[in-house]
């Protein structure tokens, strides 16, 4: 029992790095998800198919090669910036905790762009018409009409995203950062205890991803009153 109540008591320190790449991520992942979806949508040229190369990226490739990719590439990048604009950054200055919340946010934009595209197309065109009709402006009707109704239907599937990118965060060990797995494999392997241990760990995600679960039942349970009325 005292085993079973150190581990978890170490675990948790893993937690905030868990929940901290798992925010970020998600943040910047809607942010410039909302950006490429538009430009989807708009069809914009070039832009459009870089949009299209990107998502197919890091849609098909292993979430665990685009962490290694970052995390020896980005030391890389800093050392042929140096060279070229004969700067003396650190190549060191990139963190592992800063190179996982920017790989899985980079991973999450994939899929997100994809899910408020979707949400997007649901919105009635009839109402957009009707909008701009009375003198809206374009971004006031994207802001009013069709960004509200967009995230409504798409939030199930940003849910979805969510809880995969809090799972997903367990191969951010594999390049150096503490979170619930790093902490958990390092007391494994000390003590011969890996059920146990992985019983803890696995509590934890389970317990975090209820969380998230009841966050978003509330915010669907507002908005599904906000598209029905």
């Amino acid at each position: 029992m005292s085993f079973i109540l150190h581990t978890f008591i170490e675990v948790l320190k893993g937690v905030p790095n868990t929940i901290a790449i798992t925010l970020i991520a998600m943040l910047i992942g809607i942010i410039i998800g909302t950006v490429f979806a538009i430009i989807r949508l708009q069809r914009i040229p070039v832009l459009s198919q870089l949009v299209i190369v990107y998502n197919s990226f890091f849609r098909s490739t292993p979430l665990i090669v685009q962490l290694f990719i970052f995390y020896y590439g980005l030391p890389a990048l800093i050392l042929w910036f140096n060279s070229i604009f004969h700067t003396s950054l650190n190549p060191d200055m990139a963190h592992p905790l800063m190179i996982a919340a920017i790989t899985f946010a980079l991973h999450a934009t994939a899929y997100l762009s994809e899910s408020i595209k979707g949400g997007l197309l649901s919105v009635d065109p009839k109402q957009i018409e009707a909008a701009q009709t009375v003198g809206l402006s374009k971004w006031n009707v994207y802001r009013r009409i069709v960004f509200p109704q967009a995230f409504g239907y798409a939030l199930p599937n940003i849910e979805n995203q969510f809880i995969m990118l809090l799972k997903g965060t367990s191969l951010a060990f594999a390049v150096q950062v503490t979170e619930i797995m790093a902490i958990s494999t390092e007391i494994a392997n000390e003590g011969y205890q890996f059920v146990p241990v992985y019983t803890v760990a696995a509590i934890f995600y389970w317990a975090l991803a209820i969380v998230i679960e009841y966050v978003f039942h509330k915010i669907e349970h507002r908005t599904t009153h906000y598209l029905t009325s």
